[in-house]
């Protein structure tokens, strides 16, 4: 497998970056079972899950965050 260098990636452009980070991210999460989690990061999940929870209406949904980030692009 070829190596990719950082100069590599700050040679795409930002919506590139974007992708591959998402691309990475469907990677990883296809087997989230072979993800391991500190307990500080599963108790700040808990967390979060309980505030979305209790209040759905004040979260937003990741269409809404991946449409705010690329309007900042």
């Amino acid at each position: 497998m070829p190596q990719i260098t950082a100069e590599d990636l700050f040679s795409l452009s930002i919506p590139e970056r974007i992708q591959l980070v998402e691309d990475i991210w469907d990677s990883i999460a296809i087997q989230p079972e072979k993800v391991e989690l500190t307990s500080e990061i599963k108790y700040e999940l808990d967390q979060r899950l309980e505030e979305y929870e209790q209040q759905p209406q004040e979260q937003s949904s990741w269409d809404e965050v991946r449409s705010r980030l690329w309007r900042k692009v």
